[in-house]
């Protein structure tokens, strides 16, 4: 169903493009707005921190949109009700005052909105407040000065707080910001990576949280702070030369980790190397990044009938959802668009639009544990070591598989019973013969080194299992070493497909291949020991691309106590290319894996470990 008020087929080629759809982002949501209040209630679900608090977010996050506009020279048309809900929510005497905050808020979140506001936006917004309006405004804020947060990229919040009262002339407190840049200096890993926080992984929240904020620190605070500001400035090239790699030709960035709610955030991070005059690309190449980003997600289902953003990632779906996603959680997005702050004579904006540039097929990100395979037409991911600690729903699905892809993305579990439940697809799963299914989740060991990734897991405390991932060409191949004092089943899948149309599955020893149309998804078994080919359909809305059931290629087979090894080869892209006759081939002889595709060779020892 075509959204009402929203312009799917929009260019998105020009500034006033941009603008455009912002705008109407911004409309869709405005017959939601109540009179005199400083909320906005889009739905009857919420998040943990409850309706009232899920309301002020979803006002708040509005203004990453309306920033900018200020910022460029324009006013949303509902900018009157922006302003008296600024002037409500922050007065104490008003029956919709936001409140004091306490530790761990989320209001604090929300609290870097204000700030980016008062950076570059200062004077179209308190030409409209008062002096008296203007002290509740300020005193709400620096709430987030001392407050306890998670030891993470929260830290960056009262951070651009501060950044907002240095830039319109408010009282701001230089001690908080030195105490929340030391907490953050502990996680950062070197060549432009951090982790979120203390053991944390290396999601999107490095690009569209860390880097983001750091641009917009680095842009606004030269003056004053010049050497952290250069510091900011060369961990965000270092990590622009990674980060461009998650980006494939037609605009789609690889589903990966949590919040993916967020969308079009995974953008964020070009924006704010433009906004910032980050001199690491082309000006051409960052705009085409930003707007074919913004084009691949306007093709997909992401709003309801109303033009409002769901939560979920290309469709709605609740399922898929952490328990920090609230109705007005996916407006975080609108950061994407910090570049509308940018005049019509800006680099960024003049410049013509350029594609990506030349790379290499395989990039590795060692820091991040991570291979990013440029495969024509399917860009995919090897990764291993990555868990979010707070175990938000589908941790395991969204950091622990083998691989992911913008074409294909990934399923979530629905049930530990039964393998269509269970998400497969880029996993080896195992169950004790009774269909309760466990697969990859912590890891011991990791190391990223000679174009692959070695990691070591444990399923049970008596079953180990090695691991080596790597591309042999536009092939995925996985070796793996097992030892298990308990009887096990076995099931290893590859790229899911949609089930509509229906695949043909072609189903024999050793492989399973799944071909439609348009596409083909194949996994090979290479090692001595036996495994059958077999596919598996998933409940509908359990992958993050497409709605409808997915099949999954499957290699299943029984392990006995002892020793194992399991080599599998995986494919998956353009039907019209695939040839079986190209895959990898595996020999093996005295601990020593020997993997040979064309002129392509490589080794493995098995009992040489990383």
């Amino acid at each position: 169903m075509q959204p009402k008020n929203i312009t799917i087929n929009n260019r998105l080629e020009s500034r006033d493009d941009l603008q455009k759809l912002v705008n109407e982002l911004l409309n869709a949501v405005s017959p939601f707005f109540k009179k005199d209040a400083s909320r906005v209630d889009l739905a009857n679900f919420t998040a943990h921190y409850g309706q009232q608090i899920a309301n002020m977010e979803t006002f708040s996050r509005l203004l990453w949109g309306v920033t900018p506009l200020l910022a460029g020279g324009s006013e949303p048309e509902q900018f009157s009700f922006y302003i008296q809900a600024i002037k409500n929510g922050t007065n104490p005497e008003h029956a919709d005052y936001w409140g004091e905050v306490a530790p761990f808020d989320q209001r604090i979140v929300e609290m870097a909105a204000y700030g980016l506001m008062l950076a570059i936006a200062h004077k179209p917004l308190l030409a409209h407040f008062n002096e008296q309006e203007k002290q509740h405004l300020w005193q709400w804020l620096r709430q987030s000065e001392n407050q306890d947060i998670p030891d993470n990229n929260w830290h960056f919040f009262p951070i651009l707080v501060q950044v907002g009262f240095h830039r319109c002339g408010m009282p701001n407190n230089t001690d908080a910001l030195e105490t929340h840049f030391a907490a953050m200096e502990q996680y950062y890993l070197g060549d432009g990576w951090y982790s979120d926080g203390p053991g944390r992984p290396r999601d999107y929240y490095i690009s569209m949280g860390f880097h983001f904020y750091g641009l917009i620190y680095a842009k606004l605070m030269a003056d004053v702070d010049p050497e952290r500001c250069n510091k900011l400035r060369e961990r965000a090239a270092l990590f622009a030369a990674d980060f461009i790699h998650f980006f494939a030709d037609d605009g789609a960035a690889i589903p990966f980790g949590r919040s993916l709610t967020y969308r079009f955030a995974q953008g964020a991070f070009w924006s704010a190397a433009a906004f910032a005059g980050l001199e690491v690309f082309e000006p051409g190449v960052v705009k085409g990044i930003v707007l074919r980003h913004l084009r691949w997600w306007l093709q997909q289902p992401l709003f309801d009938r109303d033009g409002v953003l769901s939560v979920g990632y290309s469709y709605p779906n609740l399922v898929m959802a952490e328990d920090y996603n609230a109705p007005g959680s996916p407006y975080w997005g609108l950061k994407t668009v910090l570049v509308l702050a940018l005049g019509q004579d800006d680099a960024f904006w003049q410049a013509q639009e350029l594609p990506l540039p030349p790379g290499d097929a395989h990039h590795s990100i060692p820091h991040a544990a991570q291979i990013l395979v440029h495969q024509p037409n399917h860009l995919w991911m090897l990764t291993s070591g990555q868990l979010e600690l707070n175990n938000f729903v589908n941790t395991e699905a969204k950091y622990c598989k083998f691989a992911y892809s913008t074409r294909y993305g990934f399923t979530i579990e629905r049930g530990r019973y039964g393998l269509n439940h269970a998400a497969p697809d880029s996993m080896l799963l195992l169950s004790e013969k009774d269909d309760y299914w466990r697969g990859r989740r912590d890891c011991q060991n990791v190391t990223t080194a000679d174009g692959m990734i070695y990691s070591r897991w444990l399923p049970w405390n008596d079953v180990t299992i090695d691991t080596w991932l790597l591309p042999l060409g536009d092939w995925q191949v996985r070796v793996h070493s097992l030892k298990t004092e308990r009887e096990l089943d076995c099931a290893e899948g590859g790229f899911s497909l949609p089930n509509r149309p229906l695949p043909e599955a072609q189903m024999a020893k050793a492989c399973c291949q799944l071909t439609s149309v348009t596409d083909t998804s194949a996994i090979y078994c290479l090692s001595p020991q036996p495994r059958n080919g077999d596919q598996v359909l998933t409940p509908p809305n359990s992958n993050l691309l497409f709605a409808e059931r997915a099949a999954v290629p499957l290699l299943k087979g029984e392990l006995s106590k002892g020793t194992h090894l399991l080599i599998s080869a995986v494919w998956a892209g353009d039907s019209a290319v695939f040839d079986a006759n190209t895959r990898p081939q595996a020999m093996v002889s005295e601990g020593v894996v020997r993997l040979v595709m064309g002129k392509l060779e490589t080794q493995i020892m098995l009992n040489k470990l990383p």
